[in-house]
């Protein structure tokens, strides 16, 4: 792992201006990826918290998601859209590749971004008027990068014509990833024992429901396109960002 890993991976996942010699290599976009969670989590919690302020829980709501959308370019959202439209009835695997290759969205994939985007927006909405609510908001993007990066440990298989599966398979160890999760679970249960006691279990349990989201996923996506995806990879973060809020809200409100 590289000094210049983060950069590599805010390169692709992120609209943020890196140095060109960062876009060279994918090496470091998955081990690297819940640092940059860490970064735009605290952007949009920022944006989120000044709205509230200034305007209303709703609007604050609305540019936190925004701001995520623009930091990184749609990738995510994109990449549900496709695996939504892959994911639909009555296609063999050949022909749910094909369907995620090609560049338009279908109704899967609106109905996939729609309903996504408002549960995402609206349990955002619920959770910044309550004390220490912005907490979640922030940890959830962390956690969605970290259900991510189990992607690229040793093993998990590659779907056919992934140009981006091949380019960061195999780049997380075993070690790597466990050490990540402890981190990311000490971050959390620190900066909650900040705010208070049950802060804590809420923010570990949100965790677990974002990750369990987010492996039931890739394995129906195993099974039905027999490997993983660039695609299938923003879709885990987008369903487990949207499993974190779903839980949190439900835990905080």
């Amino acid at each position: 792992m590289r000094w210049i890993g983060p950069l590599e991976s805010a390169a692709l996942l992120t609209a943020l201006p890196v140095p060109a010699r960062a876009a060279t290599s994918t090496r470091g976009v998955l081990p690297w990826a819940p640092l940059v969670g860490l970064v735009l989590g605290g952007v949009a919690t920022g944006v989120a918290v000044l709205g509230t302020r200034w305007i209303t829980p709703a609007a604050g709501a609305v540019l936190a998601v925004a701001v995520l959308a623009l930091l990184t370019r749609g990738l995510h959202l994109d990449g549900l859209a496709d695996t939504a439209d892959g994911r639909g009835p009555l296609r063999d695997r050949e022909r749910a590749l094909q369907v995620m290759h090609r560049g338009d969205v279908g109704p899967f994939g609106v109905v996939a971004l729609i309903l996504t985007l408002l549960l995402q927006v609206a349990c955002i909405a619920a959770l910044l008027p309550a004390d220490g609510g912005w907490l979640p908001v922030w940890a959830a993007v962390v956690v969605a990068r970290l259900a991510m990066a189990r992607t690229g440990l040793p093993g998990v298989p590659i779907a056919v014509g992934s140009s981006l599966g091949r380019t960061v398979g195999g780049t997380v160890s075993r070690a790597w990833m466990a050490g990540l999760v402890l981190v990311v679970g000490g971050l959390l249960a620190g900066v909650g024992a900040l705010v208070s006691g049950p802060a804590v279990l809420r923010l570990l349990g949100a965790a677990a429901a974002a990750l369990l989201a987010g492996e039931l996923l890739h394995r129906r996506a195993l099974a039905r396109l027999g490997g993983s995806t660039g695609d299938v990879m923003g879709a885990m973060g987008e369903l487990a960002t949207t499993a974190f809020l779903l839980t949190a809200a439900a835990l905080w409100t």
